[in-house]
């Protein structure tokens, strides 16, 4: 492609973003690490048996925060993920259809989508999310810069729960590869420990790739 194609195609990209209409129809998050990159996280990850419960509240993890004008971090998340994705004046996705590569299932209609948390609030918590500041907290909840959101099927986000690798894989055995990059590529970058158990799973869904 020569450069002032790229050119003309990020200034596209940039003008439908600001213009909040049609989604771009890119696929889950961003900056998915390597296959080496994840290996090289999960190496570092701290082995630690999981933290207490106690006190975890969602509300300590504020979202969904405004992302840009009038839409929220859930909403940049469903035009993102999403194809042909067309928004109304506040943001609300009014059309489009949505993949969930957790099950392979795609949907028409925003209200069968979630938007998971690859590690989940509770499960951050347990992890060392508890000696974090609300600003830090609200950060891990909303970013969209790495790999920590994805829109999926509703109700199997709600079966995923909080649950750790060790006790919920995708559906589909041809995402592990995919989920186990994005997990640990998180909690690498927010120092967060893993479980042996944890840990073990990571490693045979690292092995599928």
């Amino acid at each position: 492609m020569s450069k002032v194609n790229r050119t003309v195609g990020v200034l596209v990209a940039t003008l439908a973003l600001a213009v909040g209409f049609v989604s771009p129809a890119l696929a889950t998050p961003q900056n998915i690490p390597t296959l080496t990159e994840a290996r090289a996280h999960l190496a570092a990850l701290t082995v630690k048996d999981e933290g207490s419960s106690a006190g975890y509240s969602r509300d300590l993890f504020p979202h969904w925060i405004t992302y840009s004008g009038t839409c929220n971090t859930r909403e940049y998340v469903l035009w993102r993920d999403g194809t042909n994705v067309v928004r109304d004046s506040s943001c609300a996705a009014v059309s489009g259809s949505w993949y969930s590569p957790y099950d392979g299932a795609t949907w028409t209609a925003a209200s069968d989508v979630d938007i998971d948390h690859i590690v989940p609030l509770s499960e951050a918590w347990k992890s060392g999310a508890s000696s974090w500041t609300t600003a830090q907290r609200q950060a891990f909840a909303n970013d969209t810069t790495r790999t920590q959101l994805i829109a999926v099927t509703d109700n199997v986000n709600q079966a995923k729960g909080d649950k750790d690798p060790a006790a919920w894989k995708p559906p589909l055995r041809s995402y592990w590869c995919t989920y186990a990059k994005m997990w640990v590529y998180t909690k690498d970058y927010y120092h967060l420990t893993l479980q042996l158990s944890e840990k073990t799973a990571l490693t045979e869904m690292l092995g599928t790739c």
